[in-house]
């Protein structure tokens, strides 16, 4: 069975060090350099060195740690909460290891990777916010540079602000309600005023416009977001949704939306599955709009998550329109529509100079009526067409654009689950399309393209129409 590469090797926690021994071993660089790494922490630091360098000698002079010159004993290892072995002789750093292993304590052997219980980070310190990187041993240059990275991006502030914000947590928790309005007063005291008063140095000023947050933050109402999750492939996710995501009390999603994106929401908002899929609706439109009031009236901040864009065929009229009505604060965050997806994986100009200058997106169930549709006609004047949810109408979508005037000869493509690692796409003519009509291996999101500019696209990419369905539909027949 192979491995999850996804998974870490190694999960990442913070050691509490108050009070505590922790043990290095070694004379030289690597015993420097773990010495001063723990040293950002308050463990009671002991350094076991019988032939210190000079460096190793100063630094310990200068951080006044515990030094023992006697050569290597397992009992010195005895109640540490942590061990590192540095020595450079690979020998005495198994054998330092194992006596702490023996003693369940976690170790760390220099350069032996089967000999380390735990990895050490590069650290970025704003004491008390730490963030640590790992690679789990892989790349420790690696590590040290995204460090670097990090460590310009936080303000020297960042400490101060967290200090101020545990002095008042008492408070707030006493003050404020948990939930929505506890974190809406955070959100504001680590973004708003407060923060730029604690970067200016002034913490009385940020003392003072932290006690103005506490007395507003009972007025703190609901809010409603639609978000539109993309076409399906969670890196297609803008950073705003993303955000907006990691805020929420309440997430509300579709049934397109993958598992993947609905998991990239903050850990402990309520999931509600409100999706509508052909054949199979969880809720109506109607109960989805008064529980968008509902929980916003509570005080909540509800994501309602639509696949790929909310404007685009995703009812997000209905859900506006109640949210106005009903005086609840809104904002709309697009995303990738399924057409734009599709034609990205075929690597298909839906606009083509000389060819294409215009583009309708519309649902197969528009072709279905007995009067065409007004666009239709830009069919004929060379618009790219992106038909939405056609696979079950696909027969009739051609037949009837072709009574309007279109060819049968005129290029289409078809994309299941555009964006995702399991797409399918193929390329044909409309004569072709009727066929995946009957196709109920297609099972995923169909996106269907036609006009003159699908031949532009890299059709290297996408199987025959008639070669991948024709097939079936002999056999069927």
């Amino acid at each position: 069975m192979a491995s999850d590469t996804s998974k870490l090797t190694a999960f990442p926690a913070f050691v509490r060090t108050t009070g505590r021994k922790v043990a290095v071993f070694g004379n030289g660089a690597e015993a420097v350099a773990k010495t001063r790494l723990i040293a950002n922490s308050d463990a009671d630091i002991i350094v076991y060195a019988d032939d210190p360098s000079h460096e190793l000698l100063a630094l310990m002079h200068e951080l006044a740690v515990i030094h023992d010159a006697a050569s290597f004993a397992p009992e010195q290892v005895d109640g540490a909460a942590l061990v590192f072995a540095a020595t450079g002789d690979a020998a005495l750093d198994c054998a330092i290891v194992l006596a702490a292993r023996a003693r369940n304590i976690p170790a760390n052997a220099v350069d032996q990777p089967d000999y380390c219980d735990f990895y050490t980070p590069a650290l970025v310190n704003r004491a008390p916010v730490a963030i640590a990187i790992g690679t789990e041993g892989a790349g420790p240059v690696l590590a040290q540079m995204i460090r670097s990275k990090v460590d310009t991006l936080l303000s020297p502030a960042l400490g101060p602000l967290a200090r101020l914000a545990a002095s008042y947590r008492d408070r707030v928790d006493d003050a404020l309600p948990r939930g929505a309005v506890r974190r809406a007063f955070w959100k504001a005291f680590f973004t708003g005023e407060v923060s730029h008063e604690v970067e200016a140095g002034n913490e009385e000023a940020a003392r003072r416009a932290t006690d103005k947050l506490i007395e507003d933050g009972a007025g703190i109402s609901g809010h409603v977001a639609l978000v539109g999750a993309g076409p399906g492939a969670e890196d297609l996710l803008t950073l705003r949704a993303h955000r907006v995501l990691m805020e929420a009390d309440v997430i509300l999603h579709d049934a397109l939306v993958p598992e993947k994106v609905i998991s990239m929401g903050r850990r402990d908002a309520e999931r509600m599955a409100v999706g509508k899929r052909k054949g199979c609706h969880s809720k109506s439109q109607n109960d989805i709009n008064i529980l968008l009031v509902k929980l916003a009236k509570e005080g909540k901040r509800v994501v309602r998550l639509k696949s790929g864009d909310p404007l685009v065929f995703g009812r997000a009229a209905e859900e506006l329109d109640a949210l106005r009505r009903a005086g609840v604060s809104y904002e709309i965050v697009p995303g990738v529509t399924s057409a734009i997806a599709a034609a990205a994986d075929m690597a298909l100009p839906i606009t083509l100079r000389g060819v294409a200058h215009s583009v309708v997106f519309t649902t197969g169930h528009d072709l279905t009526g007995k009067t065409l549709p007004d666009w239709a006609k830009l069919a004929l004047s060379g618009a790219t067409i992106a038909v939405y949810m056609g696979r079950t109408v696909a027969a009739s979508v051609a037949r009837r654009l072709n009574e309007a005037g279109l060819g049968m000869a005129t290029t289409v493509a078809v994309v299941e689950n555009a964006s995702r690692a399991n797409r399918r796409m193929f390329h044909g003519a409309l004569a072709d399309l009727p066929l995946i009509e009957t196709a109920d291996e297609l099972d995923g999101p169909v996106l269907v393209i036609i006009g003159d500019a699908v031949a532009a696209a890299d059709l290297s990419r996408s199987e025959p129409l008639s070669v991948a369905f024709r097939a079936t539909t002999e056999i069927a027949a």
